[in-house]
Parts: structure tokens; C-alpha cells; sequence
């Protein structure tokens, strides 16, 4: 097995995914960087929520904005709703797994917010649901997926904003979601703070 050429065709592929991704994406991320951009100057507050690898991009995006991207800004308001253990546990335990973000989304969430709503498949419950509790309070939704958006393309409204990775391999999707997550942040940031 040559290991070297095995690492290189991630790289080609990633690459690819990336490329293929750009013309479809750019235009939804722009509006999605506007929603969550005028949601901040509103003063509401952006919540994000995924399984997994996903969990782990909704805190890395909470972490950028509470903290900062590459410049020096106030603190956003942004909070992943994956971290607290006794919430989810008490949620899953007392009720269901698929209620642990929409449990959060009601008892958080107001008209105004925006909800980042993460899953590779398109296909999570209990990310649906949040969509769902979202929806009810009259909260805009950004949904990240892949795989041809699953569920979640189908219960999305109009209003709502879809950034589906054009691609059908997890690894790939979820580096290409890391990309969007960074140009939200950059583009957040450059609305706010004026850079052209």
C-alpha cells in the first residue's frame, strides 16, 4: 500500500469537494452571513446544534464568535447547544434523544435568533426537531448538511437558508463545513467591523 498516494487523494479530493462546492454555496453563505450578521445587530443571539463531528463544529463556531475569528472585536452572542452534559443527559433520559436541542430551543431561543443546524445526512432527528422548535419561535434557520440536504431539506421553509456540501462522503462534507463555519465568521466580521 503506498501511503503517500493514499494521502495525497484526500488531499485531491478535499480539494475537489471544495471547488465543485464554491458555485453552489457562495451565494447562500453570503445571505446566511447577512441573517446571522443583522440577528447580532438585533440583539439576538445564534444557537447551533449537531451530532458528532457536527457538535463539535457547532461549538467550534460558538468558540469563534464569543471569542474572536482572526481580529479583535466584541464578544457575539452564540452558544452551542451540545456542551452541557446534565442537560442533554436529563433531556435523553426524562424524554428522548431527539428532544435534546429542541428542549433547548424553546427554552432559549426567541423570534429574532438564529438557529445553525448541523447534520452530515441531512437526516438527524433530534436536529429536526430543533428545526422544528425553531420554526415555532419564529427563529431563522441556517442548516448545513450534505448528502442532497436528507429531512432537513424537506421541512425547511422559504425563509429559511440551506448550505447543502454538493458532495456524498461524510469526510468530505464535514471538512467542506468547516470551510463554510470560517467564511460565516469572516464574513460576520466583516460586516461588523467594516473591512472590505
Amino acid at each position: 500500500m503506498d501511503l503517500i498516494a493514499r494521502v495525497a487523494k484526500h488531499f485531491e479530493d478535499s480539494a475537489q469537494t471544495k471547488m465543485e462546492a464554491v458555485e453552489l454555496m457562495a451565494a447562500p453563505i453570503a445571505a446566511a452571513i447577512e441573517t446571522m450578521t443583522n440577528c447580532l445587530l438585533g440583539g439576538c443571539k445564534i444557537l447551533a446544534c449537531g451530532n458528532g463531528g457536527s457538535a463539535g463544529d457547532a461549538q467550534h463556531f460558538a468558540a469563534e464568535l464569543i471569542g474572536r475569528f482572526e481580529a479583535e472585536r466584541q464578544e457575539l452572542a452564540a452558544l452551542a447547544l451540545t456542551t452541557d452534559s446534565s442537560i442533554i443527559t436529563a433531556v435523553a433520559n426524562d424524554y428522548s434523544f431527539d428532544q435534546i436541542f429542541s428542549r433547548q430551543v424553546r427554552g432559549l431561543g426567541h423570534a429574532g435568533d438564529v438557529l445553525l443546524a448541523i447534520s452530515t445526512s441531512g437526516n438527524s432527528n433530534n436536529v429536526i426537531e430543533a428545526i422544528k422548535a425553531a420554526h415555532e419561535q419564529e427563529m431563522h434557520v441556517i442548516a448545513l448538511t450534505g448528502k442532497g440536504g436528507g429531512h432537513i431539506g424537506e421541512i425547511l421553509r422559504d425563509d429559511d437558508i440551506h448550505l447543502c456540501v454538493p458532495a456524498e462522503r461524510t469526510a468530505r462534507i464535514q471538512e467542506t463545513h468547516l470551510l463554510v463555519i470560517h467564511c460565516l465568521c469572516d464574513g460576520i466580521d466583516a460586516l461588523l467591523l467594516g473591512v472590505e
